[in-house]
């Protein structure tokens, strides 16, 4: 018959095991039509909205851009950024 080990955490198994235990809780998610999808990427599909209408903003207001390629992939960052700070954090 084998004997029972004895485990004990160190102190610094036991700051890990602090450290890391607040990313065991649930995830923000959105229930959509039955199908759970973390809010990320909500965030993500708000802001290339936004970013769109950002886009025509500029159109009715004849803003031109100087490099658009690098702008608007910026734009998206930003408002989806910007969302989770505000919804989430």
């Amino acid at each position: 018959m084998m004997g029972k080990k004895n485990v004990r955490l160190s102190g610094s198994g036991f700051v890990l095991c602090v450290i890391l235990s607040p990313g065991c809780g649930q995830a923000p998610s959105f229930d959509i039509i039955g199908s759970f999808f973390p809010a990320w990427l909500v965030c993500l599909v708000v802001g290339l909205l936004l970013t769109v209408a950002t886009y025509w903003l500029f159109l009715r207001a004849r803003v031109v851009l100087a490099l658009p390629v690098l702008s608007y992939p910026s734009l998206i960052v930003l408002f989806t950024l910007a969302l989770w700070l505000a919804f989430f954090r």
